[in-house]
């Protein structure tokens, strides 16, 4: 039976999201993972068996699906005042 450690609601539903993950200062993006989402709150948990896929996918010997570049933003912006 689903709760959600957020909110404590017990009403949820299954979405396909994506995450993205930070490791040692490296960002990863997962897509397409079956989730359960709480759906007060929006919180999104995952199965052990995916959390264990994620985990064997991001720290094992799979390659990525394809490479992007992120341009970064610091917020906020510097403004120059006239």
């Amino acid at each position: 039976m689903f709760k959600c450690h957020v909110c404590h609601s017990e009403v949820s539903h299954t979405e396909i999201v994506n995450e993205i993950f930070q490791i040692d200062g490296k960002f990863y993006l997962v897509e397409n993972i079956p989730a359960t989402v709480c759906s007060r709150c929006g919180e999104e948990t995952f199965s052990r068996e995916t959390t264990e896929r994620i985990r064997v996918m991001l720290h094992g010997e799979v390659e990525p699906v394809i490479s992007i570049s992120v341009d970064v933003f610091s917020y906020p912006p510097e403004s120059k005042v006239s």
